[in-house]
This record gives structure tokens, sequence and C-alpha cells, in this order.
């Protein structure tokens, strides 16, 4: 019995658009992607429960590809559905492959094997975060900027209630470029959640962590409202509003 996750001819784990951008931004999209490796095939998930928030973050991955386009940068995005491995969250965290999420039970994630979880680290998660390392250690190399966006997208309503904010600024140790770029939104009437919807904390989150706080970067962990990004104009839309947003967000804090 193989004891390989992915196939041959399975897309990999990573995807780099724009690489080589010269922009001091290094975008990362943990949760871009939905894609399930053929050998879990629907890991016991609906197909209507493949296109809610528990499979990726709706919208995120064409947001990333335009506003890397437009922002000159390297993106860094996850192909596979944090239903298979959440890759922002330790290996071994609680939800790092999750038995329920939101209410919806994932049977292919309930007593699995310990080499299948071993698998899911190794052939998707390690790859993912290894080449944000491996551009962030090029950048510190060269005596680059190296400012990290970490993009994420949330649902409207959670447990049945409505979330008000547009867009949410996550920040730890280090919230000054969280908090720049939240007056840049807000000054475009905007309502901004400041660590809203969620918390970032070293035991909830693993990305920025790891590859900003750990290395003294810049940051931002950035949330937007899914319904604002859910089709093309409001993707194109955003990405316009954070080429001119992330900019000056950071001129105000580190120039």
């Amino acid at each position: 019995m193989s004891r390989q996750l992915l196939t041959q001819g399975e897309p990999p784990p990573v995807r780099v658009i724009n690489p080589g951008g010269g922009s001091p931004f290094l975008l990362v999209c943990d949760h871009s992607g939905r894609r399930v490796p053929q050998s879990l095939g629907d890991m016991g998930v609906s197909a209507a429960d493949w296109e809610r928030h528990i499979a990726w973050d709706i919208g995120t991955a064409p947001l990333c590809d335009m506003l890397a386009r437009a922002l000159d940068a390297v993106c860094i995005t996850q192909t596979y559905s944090r239903l298979v491995i959440d890759c922002n969250r330790r290996p071994g965290h609680p939800t790092s492959i999750p038995p329920v999420s939101d209410g919806t039970p994932v049977p292919a994630n309930i007593g699995m094997p310990a080499w299948q979880e071993d698998a899911r680290v190794d052939e998707i998660f390690a790859p993912y975060h290894a080449a944000i390392a491996g551009e962030v250690n090029r950048r510190l190399a060269e005596r680059r900027a190296c400012v990290l966006i970490a993009v994420h997208s949330f649902t409207p309503v959670m447990g049945g209630v409505a979330r008000p904010w547009q867009a949410g600024v996550l920040h730890n140790r280090a919230p000054a470029l969280s908090q720049a770029l939240a007056r840049v939104l807000e000054a475009s009437g905007l309502l901004v959640g400041d660590n809203e919807p969620y918390r970032l904390t070293d035991e909830s989150d693993y990305t920025v962590p790891v590859h900003a706080e750990a290395r003294g970067l810049a940051y931002v962990e950035l949330e937007i409202r899914q319904d604002l990004i859910g089709d093309a104009e409001g993707q194109a839309a955003w990405s316009e509003l954070l080429a001119r947003a992330l900019p000056e967000a950071k001129e105000a804090v580190l120039f």
C-alpha cells in the first residue's frame, strides 16, 4: 500500500505568482486553494460544503493574483484545501487537520493512520512554508526589504452572528503596520476590526509568528469579508484599494 499522499500528475502544493517581483511586499495566502489529493476522494464532505468557507478562504486566490501584479510583488499561495491540512496551524494543533469544521464533520480526518497525518505535513504543509522561508531568506541575504502580507477572508456570519467589519487587521507583538493599514482603510470609509474577527496569537496562527515575528519583519495579517471579494468586480476593487493602501501604510511607519 502506498504511503504517498499526492500522486504523479497532481498539482504541487505551492504556487508562486510573479516570481522575481521587485516590491518589498511578500504576499502569502494560506487558504487560497481547495483541491483535494485524489487519494482522499471527497473526504466524506458534500459538494455543497466544498463551496463554503470551511474549505478555503473565498475570493483570496484571484485577489492575490491581481494584487501581486498591481504591486509587482511576489505572492506564495497554497493549493490544497484547509480541510486536508491547515497551513496556518502548527502540525499537531487540534485544528491542523480538523475532524469537524464549523459544525461539518470531516470523516477522512477522523481516525486516520499516523503515516497519513505525516504525509499531509510532509507533502503539503512543509513545502509551502519552505517556499515562504526561502523567499524571506533570499531577501534578507540580499539586504532587501521584506514586508509580509498574509491575506485571508472571513464569512459575513458566524454562529448566527453578523460580522459588521469590511476588513480586519490582525497582529500580535508588532502592531504598527497593521494599525497603520487600518487607519488608511478607515479613511476610505471602511469599518475595520482591530484583531477582529480573529485574534492573532502564537497558538492560533503559524505563518505570521514563524515567518514575520520570529524574523523581525513588519507584517499585516489581513482579513477581508468574503461577500466583498466573492466576484471579479469585488476582487478588482479590493486589489485597487490595497495597491494604494499598503504602500501608504508602509510609508507611514517604516520610512
